[in-house]
């Protein structure tokens, strides 16, 4: 580990370095006494994995910090939040470090202060020891005499990359029922090269990406990569905001810089009023460096495991059949649910779901009409909705129920019992989206009307799944008495949200939560750190969802990504076991209509049920890579691998066109002489063929499909090197 120097707050030292064995930051201090972040890479040189190189000049490396406030803006004009007033005034002050609990996380915090304001501003970084991974936040405190209205506040600069003519810049369009669509471009394409030479200038252009709204992964996912276009280094990051955020590349004396912001005044109408003595904390960005984009994926999905909340289900990975997808569709009753629960727990399922509608009694459409989560009694007569929770405990399983949380109907009895200050409203009107009102969690009496639903369906109903959905979105936000803007109020009310669902956690610590948002437009690192699954999709076609199953560990751990398995009776086995095979590197979310099938195909349903149980505890600690790359939504062939540590390997296959074999490198394994292979799925014979090709560039796997769609799950075992 790196030894990192504790100073005082009066220190004015000029270079320092702090880190561990596998991440190690070097900083100094520029002329105008502002501390700069001047190297970020392995411990121990230049040649390290993901290292940036030798550390840059601190004058022309970026500041630890950059904002912008009302009446302090930015030291040019442009689409860059970089070169602001602030950035060059908040001198070094003094930095402590040390490690966290058990040395797993190593930290460093460092004060800046502003003498003109008072402003003082403490950049706190952190990193799991043994992950080339730094975490960053930076919390505000002022010090002065005058309130500040801050309009923008980075989560992490990094300056010194290399050129972005020799870059290529990664970003992943994640949009309803297509999630996860990553896409890749010369970094060039959108910041010129102007010849800065000539001008003495910078070039002004930013590749700039944002989310906002309630979904804050609506759009595209909060994260994005630089790969050195020759295969080497890659800087990957992702942005943990559940509202707003906000990341932009731009040239600077002669590198790259990244710039990694949550919300702000441009974007998201995200404003707060600092009085004196009150404080802002940002919201956190992680950054991964690695010697390719795998490498780096993998260092990014254990650091996702590091930052959240610990709960069995996390290495239980148990089965879980949800009611809705290609089956139910919202439409449960008591005649279509018992039939469905036995086949069910036939299967092998160990929790049962029951999805939206199970609440719905209004004859006029429950979609205006929901908040008070009571069960219907015409969709469950001779003993209601509970006789049919027991019988799900009685078929072994755990019952789990829909929930969306956070919605009141303009028609339900809650919109008139609640106070107008517990909802979202703007310039004193409550607002209303799709024929719903949004709870504003910061006010006790929304929180209480949740704690209250929740304890009497847990606490009461006993049951121990519960599905989170969330299906409208409220843009830019809400603006409760004492909120500056409605962009802080929606990231006040995000916050509140999960610190609410920790408190149900805290209460229930066996409950399991899935975090749902029309599938994934709420994939977002802050509510991962809290809920234990995350919906991927809500994709209906089986042949249009492989690739957001393989590429869906780009932004979620394995053990959490919820993949949809919804095999029908009217389906060959062919188009079955495709249905299934693509769940198995995930969350298997089983569906379909299992009650109708005929007993050979339902052995099918139990033999991927039976591959994925005899793999999972495998899952809970491997890490994503691509063997053909980060999959197209078009891609005739899809594959995705899991990497156990000391263990073996996974490799998922889809073929949807295309010529019937492929070449698989499998990069971790080459120059192997010897790889054994084993088909796990599908287990009936002559679907496929999977060979070790030690010929060619070091080794790779050859895998033969002669049918569409065709789904295999490989395993791939080699001895030690």
């Amino acid at each position: 580990m790196a030894e990192a120097t504790t100073s005082g707050p009066n220190s004015r030292q000029t270079g320092f370095t702090w880190g561990h064995s596998a991440l190690e930051a070097e900083f100094a201090t520029a002329g105008d006494g502002t501390l700069r972040l001047v190297r970020l890479g392995s411990s121990g040189g230049t040649d390290g994995t993901g290292d940036t190189g030798d550390a840059v000049d601190p004058e022309t490396a970026l500041p630890l910090v950059e904002l912008t406030a009302l009446g302090h803006g930015s030291g040019w004009s442009g689409p860059r939040f970089t070169g602001t007033a602030f950035g060059t005034r908040l001198a070094y002050r003094g930095h402590d470090s040390g490690s966290g609990s058990g040395a797993v996380w190593e930290w460093l915090t460092v004060e800046l202060h502003d003498p003109a304001t008072g402003l003082t501003a403490f950049v706190e970084l952190s990193s799991p020891t043994g992950l080339p991974v730094l975490r960053s936040r930076v919390r505000l405190r002022n010090e002065g005499t005058q309130p500040l209205v801050l309009q923008s506040v980075s989560s992490l600069l990094l300056g010194g990359l290399p050129s972005p003519g020799t870059l290529d810049v990664h970003r992943a369009r994640n949009d309803w029922l297509a999630e996860c669509r990553w896409y890749t471009e010369p970094l060039r394409d959108t910041v010129a090269d102007i010849h800065v030479d000539a001008h003495q200038h910078d070039s002004r252009a930013a590749l700039a990406l944002s989310g906002r709204g309630s979904w804050p992964t609506d759009g595209h996912l909060p994260m994005g990569a630089l790969t050195e276009r020759d295969g080497g280094r890659t800087w990957l990051w992702q942005i943990e905001s559940p509202a707003g955020w906000r990341w932009d590349l731009g040239e600077r004396a002669h590198g790259t810089y990244l710039a990694l912001n949550g919300p702000t005044d441009a974007e998201h109408q995200w404003r707060v009023r600092l009085t004196p003595g009150e404080e802002f904390t940002t919201v956190p960005a992680a950054l991964a460096v690695g010697s390719g984009l795998d490498d780096a994926m993998g260092a990014l999905t254990s650091y996702r495991r590091a930052v959240r909340r610990p709960h069995p289900d996390l290495t239980a990975l148990p089965v879980v059949f949800n009611d809705y997808m290609n089956t139910l569709m919202g439409d449960p009753t008591t005649e279509k649910l018992l039939p469905l629960i036995d086949a069910a727990a036939d299967a092998g399922a160990e929790y049962f779901c029951i999805d939206s509608g199970w609440y719905d009694d209004d004859t006029e459409g429950w979609w205006d009409s929901v908040g008070e989560w009571l069960p219907s009694p015409r969709r469950f007569p001779d003993g209601g909705l509970r006789a049919v929770l027991d019988r799900i405990r009685e078929r072994g399983m755990v019952p789990g129920l829909w929930l969306e949380p956070e919605v009141v109907g303009v028609r339900s009895p809650i919109a008139s019992a609640l106070p107008r200050e517990a909802f979202f409203q703007r310039d004193g009107v409550r607002l209303a989206e799709q024929g719903r009102h949004q709870l504003d969690l910061r006010h006790p009496a929304a929180r209480a009307h949740l704690d209250k639903t929740v304890d009497r369906i847990v606490g009461d109903w006993g049951v121990g799944y519960l599905k989170l959905d969330y299906n409208i979105v409220v843009d830019p936000g809400t603006c409760a008495p004492g909120d500056a803007s409605p962009g802080s109020g929606l990231l006040g009310h995000a916050h509140a949200y999960l610190d609410w669902l920790s408190g149900v956690l805290d209460r229930y610590p066996g409950l399991v939560v899935e975090n749902c948002a029309s599938g994934g437009m709420r994939m977002d690192g802050a509510t991962l750190a809290v809920t234990q699954l995350q919906s991927t999709s809500d994709q209906q076609d089986p042949l249009r969802l492989p690739p957001i199953a393989a590429a869906a560990p780009t932004a979620v751990p394995p053990e959490q990504g919820a993949v949809w398995a919804y095999p029908q009776p009217e389906y060959d086995d062919d188009l079955i076991t495709f249905t299934l095979g693509g769940a198995l590197l995930g969350r298997v979310h089983l569906s379909g209509h299992l009650n109708r099938m005929s007993e050979h195909q339902l052995g099918l349903v139990r033999d991927a049920v039976e591959t994925y149980k005899s793999i999972r505890a495998d899952l809970a600690r491997a890490v994503p890579f691509w063997p053909l790359g980060l999959p197209g939504w078009t891609d005739e062939w899809l594959a995705l691998g899991m990497r156990v540590p000391d263990g073996p390997s996974y490799v998922s296959v889809w073929r949807r066109g295309g010529a019937s074999e492929v070449r698989l490198p499998v990069g971790h394994l080459a120059g192997r002489e010897m790889v054994r292979t084993e088909i796990l799925h599908p287990s009936v014979p002559g679907v496929g063929s999977a060979i070790w090709d030690r010929d060619g560039d070091g080794g790779a796997l050859r895998v033969s499909l002669p049918r569409t769609p065709t789904a295999l799950l490989i395993r791939l075992d080699a001895p030690p090197p």
